[in-house]
């Protein structure tokens, strides 16, 4: 590029860009690691519990015993903006779901894509439906409660997404394209932008990441209607998730961070499968505003959730590649072996 941007100023003009691999990310995409030795820049999508470990290595010091420093820490929206940053080099380590690593795998040269940490071993993205549904309740089949979404406008974070691919899967499942009968609308991350939008009608559900379930029951909003992590879509039971992911380059380049960025978050896993009241505690600092009702609800499903190391293993991630395959979000997904930091 003829002109120098600041990392930051890129930064934000990636969370303020609505396409997955922007021209500017494209023309950016050979640079390297624009950080010094010892930091680390870490993008992440949002504050969704996947990233919770993230948070409980940073408050608890955990980095800073390993001798890294964290440099920006942004929020950028979606997972294609992610990996746009990966891209571009202006941050070294993209917290996100599997599908943007496959997705960033896809328009990169093989074996570039690299997923670093297993964060979540359920697909925690539920079906949540607000207080006028009239479908079925809990106990209904799975073939009932999809069937029951058909014709309605369902929120999800963007086009590409897992929130998009659990509805795409969902319906498929049931004979239909979520694409023709339903109405997708795109919410971005934000939780106050997606609550907002089911209490006010804009859209019939949401296909969105927890907490945003456990916020609108708690809330009196609405009600889980479909969720993959308490057991209710067999298919995706155990699947690799949320991940840390990279490229190859980044990561040879910051080898020693990275090592030590791994040992930090397994002391945070660690601590998540803990005493459950600091794990509340953490929980509170970390989901601000959160309703304390909703918070009752996530410590236990998070501790069910989250492995207790995260070296990736290849169970939960060939579970997560058959589903990416049968949802038809992504046509060819790695060997295990070549994706595996």
């Amino acid at each position: 590029m003829g002109k120098h941007i600041e990392r930051r100023t890129l930064l934000k003009s990636f969370a303020a860009a609505p396409v997955l691999l922007s021209p500017l990310a494209a023309g950016c995409a050979k640079h390297g690691s624009t950080t010094k030795a010892g930091t680390l820049n870490i993008g992440q999508i949002s504050n969704s519990v996947a990233f919770f470990p993230l948070f409980v290595a940073e408050e608890k010091g955990y980095f800073k015993d390993e001798g890294i420093k964290l440099g920006d820490r942004p929020r950028l929206g979606t997972g294609a903006k992610v990996a746009a940053a990966l891209k571009s080099g202006s941050i070294d380590l993209g917290a996100g779901v599997l599908t943007d690593a496959f997705n960033l795998a896809k328009s990169s040269e093989p074996g570039q894509t690299r997923v670093l940490s297993s964060l979540v071993t359920e697909y925690y993205v539920d079906i949540v439906v607000g207080k006028s549904f009239d479908g079925p309740g809990d106990g209904a089949s799975l073939e009932e409660r999809t069937k029951a979404l058909v014709g309605k406008k369902i929120g999800i974070t963007g086009p590409g997404s897992g929130t998009e691919a659990l509805v795409t899967y969902l319906f498929d499942g049931v004979g239909r394209k979520a694409k023709t009968d339903a109405t997708l609308v795109n919410l971005g991350s934000a939780a106050t932008s997606a609550i907002g939008a089911l209490k006010s009608g804009r859209v019939d559900a949401l296909s969105f990441f927890q907490p945003i379930g456990q916020q609108v029951e708690a809330v009196g909003a609405g009600r889980i209607l479909i969720s993959p992590a308490r057991g209710d879509v067999k298919d995706v039971t155990g699947a690799l998730h949320g991940v840390v992911f990279s490229t190859q380059k980044l990561l040879k380049k910051k080898r020693k961070e990275v090592e030590g960025f791994q040992r930090a978050i397994k002391r945070a896993q660690q601590d998540v499968q803990g005493d459950p009241d600091t794990v509340r505690q953490l929980l509170e600092k970390y989901l601000k505003d959160s309703d304390p009702k909703a918070l009752d609800a996530l410590v236990p499903i998070l501790r069910r959730e989250m492995p207790q190391s995260p070296e990736l293993t290849k169970e939960p991630y060939e579970v997560a590649r058959r589903f990416h395959q049968d949802s038809g979000l992504v046509d060819k997904t790695p060997e295990f072996g070549d994706i595996k930091a």
